[in-house]
């Protein structure tokens, strides 16, 4: 990073209470991965360094992305710079082990990703060792600050029984800072912020200017808890940065009545002359409970885009609309 002041979003803070630090800001590393279309090494590799001159320093990556690919791009990226382990810091997942096998193009939604490797479920304590080990050779990193679950959502078993544990005595032991789960849901997140010790949690797309599921649930239990909160796919899959028509919503084409919804927001934002984007992308912090934001991205332009996105003014008045408005209150 240079020595230029460094925005609000770039401010290093803990992960619920446990040793780790992150980003306010952090970057998703599965679009640098081919996902959606293929991405290649030098694309990914500008992105990543525009992410760290911005001063984002939280990167989230899995070995389901890309098939191993985004772990290897960052690991890449990292070891090139002059910074020590304490000022970046990486959370990736443990559940998907990567196996010989034949794998097609697009599979998962990831192209360009290695044809000869697939992926199993393994929540077992032998798959989180092996799992880590693996992505510690792939990426050529000493150590991962954060490890997570990966969508344990059909192997709640498995996970807590034995992935779990295992993520236990690797933080005992100190060769990860914080533990927790990654997933698209609050009930299961919810289920291990209340019945396990983990540090943090990942939810993906069930906190946004759009779904609110998780202030019910999840996010009141992690308060309570001192358990940090990740949030991602704050763009619920790409309507709320650009609400046209054609826009996915959670991984899919978006219905007209969300879509109807979605603009009626993004008239809101442009009457105080702020992006929805924007808007979106800071929605979730202004809950206590969330530490940090991770947004992916494909290209050194979106970084950039959504490092310009995290740093526009917010009127409060833009808020209390557009709080009036998912109320139903206009």
């Amino acid at each position: 990073m240079t020595g230029a002041p460094q925005p609000w979003f770039a401010e290093r803070v803990p992960l619920g209470r446990s040793q780790a630090r992150v980003s306010r800001l952090g970057l998703g590393t599965a679009p640098l991965a081919g996902l959606y279309a293929p991405v290649d090494d030098a694309q990914a590799a500008e992105a990543l360094a525009t992410a760290w001159e911005a001063g984002i320093s939280y990167f989230d990556t899995a070995p389901h992305y890309g098939a191993g690919l985004a772990e290897r791009r960052l690991g890449s990226f990292l070891g090139q710079q002059s910074a020590s382990g304490d000022e970046f810091s990486i959370s990736t997942k443990v559940g998907r082990l990567l196996v010989p096998g034949r794998c097609e193009d697009g599979t998962d939604g990831f192209y360009g990703a290695p044809p000869d490797v697939v992926r199993v479920h393994d929540y077992t304590p032998e798959g989180v060792y092996r799992s880590l080990a693996e992505s510690l050779e792939r990426s050529g990193l000493d150590s991962f600050g954060i490890l997570l679950i990966h969508d344990p959502d059909d192997h709640w078993e498995e996970s807590v029984k034995g992935a779990y544990p295992a993520l236990a005595r690797l933080r005992d032991e100190g060769a990860v800072q914080a533990i927790g789960a990654g997933m698209n849901q609050t009930r299961m997140l919810t289920r291990f912020v209340t019945e396990t010790d983990i540090d943090c949690v990942l939810v993906a797309g069930r906190y946004s200017l759009l779904e609110r599921g998780a202030e019910d649930d999840l996010l009141p239990a992690c308060v309570e808890r001192q358990v940090g909160v990740i949030a991602g796919g704050v763009f619920n899959s790409g309507i709320l940065a650009a609400p046209a028509a054609g826009a996915n919503y959670n991984y899919g084409p978006a219905p007209e009545g969300v879509l109807r919804r979605v603009r009626a927001l993004d008239a809101r934002c442009s009457a105080y002359g702020v992006p929805l984007a924007a808007a979106a992308l800071q929605f979730p912090l202004r809950h206590p409970g969330v530490t940090s934001v991770v947004v992916g991205a494909r290209d050194a332009n979106q970084v950039t885009q959504n490092a310009a996105h995290a740093a526009t003014v917010i009127p409060e008045g833009l808020w209390d609309e557009l709080d009036a408005a998912l109320e139903g209150e206009w």
